[in-house]
């Protein structure tokens, strides 16, 4: 693949290092990215095309490098480098590697064979690390302004995620080189309504269609409406996303339904969607069309995707991954449609005082308490943290116990008032009524 700039050319940071040019390895829109070795170890490099080498380019990157950040999330602009020998004029900057164990959302939607690990659970942890990483963003007073399924790559096994293209991202009400990306824009700037801005507001909407799409591997706004256009050029795609966008599963407005035989995967996975999160869909894509104060928050999201993470279900029949809704009845199956049981489930109170966080895990086997489960407010998720694991008990089928992976011990308290240590790798049975002691002033109260 040849490029801009040819292998071994030899850059310069504004710190003053040598930056030496490898292979390219992808491009896009804006410019090219190689591979290049620099004193600190091999980085990416990304140059820009001459036309997007602006003065406007440039202060956008020397603001988001000013800003210091280190946030393993984003694959952060780290220093601009420049052509010391004018080879080819304008810059570019360093960033971190993506490792290859982070694919491309698109892979889903190809069912690419390196996304084959990835189970309705993985998808939960992806959809929640996606949404706490534009939270930091926008909590730093930064809007990303291209939120598209091309900027975030995900771990199949782990449901990690890594933001890129960070270079777009600006301070809000600042001015930014791009707008987006047509199909996830805010119908308002899709529109180009007057006074409509990118910003953390329209973020919110271009979340929201990326969420859609990570679940459903479908746009929120291609249903029957789409299918009669024959030609998706510009104007087309402005009605669609702008002037009359219509929401596929809209309550009141059934015109872009999915059509059955064309879009049945869409309509499949939509009944499998907890109401706790379809009701947020629905918001953001009906009132928040058109009144971006009604969209759905990072906080909203988060706090609905933590919960359905905590209800998930496993099938005893196919074994298959399921998701729950937050204290609601057992579905069927999303594989096999068998009936689903309900496992015990865990009641926790963490912190002290009057007012007490209070949420709910199943116990599915195998199922996991991590250390944000034990905290009222957790910074973020963090699935590294295992500090309980549910496991069976090894001469009593379908007797289960919680096993204390964590470093402290436990306490367990029976109805009866009675109390026995739980030290580091012993395992507390889950009988109805049992208080399991975490420490730190939170406890779990067992229920069948």
């Amino acid at each position: 693949m040849n490029g801009i700039l040819p292998e071994g050319h030899v850059l310069q940071a504004e710190s003053g290092e040598k930056i030496t040019v490898g292979r390219m390895f992808g491009a896009g829109g804006q410019g090219e990215v190689y591979l290049a070795q620099t004193p600190g170890g091999e980085r990416a490099v990304k140059w820009y095309y001459p036309a997007q080498a602006t003065d406007l380019q440039r202060r956008i990157l020397d603001s988001l490098i000013g800003l210091g950040w280190s946030d393993d999330r984003f694959l952060w602009p780290q220093s601009v480098v420049v052509d010391p020998q004018r080879l080819s004029s304008g810059f570019g900057y360093v960033m971190a590697l993506r490792p290859d164990r982070f694919k491309d959302l698109p892979a889903l939607f190809r069912r690419d064979p390196s996304v084959s690990a990835v189970n309705q659970r993985t998808l939960l942890i992806a959809a929640l690390h996606t949404v706490e990483a534009y939270q930091a963003l926008h909590a730093r007073g930064i809007a990303y302004r291209d939120i598209n399924w091309g900027n975030i790559f995900f771990d199949p096994a782990t449901g990690e995620i890594l933001v890129c293209d960070n270079d777009n991202a600006v301070f809000e009400s600042e001015a930014a080189a791009i707008a987006g990306t047509m199909d996830f824009m805010a119908p308002e700037l899709v529109r180009g309504h007057p006074g409509a801005a990118p910003g953390t507001q329209t973020d919110l909407h271009s979340l929201a269609v990326l969420l859609f799409m990570l679940f459903m591997n479908h746009h929120p706004f291609q249903g029957a409406l789409a299918l009669k256009i024959r030609c998706l050029d510009e104007a087309a795609q402005r009605k669609l996303y702008g002037t009359r966008p219509v929401f596929v599963f809209d309550p009141d407005d059934t015109t872009n339904r999915p059509v059955p035989g064309e879009q049945d995967t869409v309509l499949a996975t939509w009944r499998t969607m907890p109401p706790v999160l379809r009701k947020l869909f629905v918001q953001t894509f009906t009132r928040g069309l058109t009144d971006p104060a009604e969209r759905v928050r990072e906080s909203q999201w988060r706090i609905a995707l933590s919960s359905v993470l905590d209800s998930v279900l496993r099938c005893s029949t196919c074994d298959k991954i399921n998701l729950g809704e937050p204290g609601g009845p057992a579905p069927e199956c999303w594989k096999c449609a068998r009936p689903l049981a309900l496992p015990q489930r865990l009641e926790l109170l963490t912190g002290v005082g009057s007012v007490r966080g209070r949420r709910e895990v199943r116990l599915i086997r195998d199922g996991r308490i991590y250390g944000y489960h034990l905290v009222s407010d957790p910074l973020r998720h963090d699935f590294d943290d295992v500090v309980g694991v549910v496991t069976e008990h090894p001469n009593k089928r379908g007797v289960f116990g919680l096993t204390n992976r964590s470093r402290t011990a436990w306490s367990t308290r029976r109805p009866d008032g009675t109390s026995q240590p739980v030290p580091p790798g012993r395992t507390a049975a889950l009988r109805q009524g049992i208080t399991i002691e975490f420490g730190g002033g939170t406890e779990g109260v067992v229920h069948i």
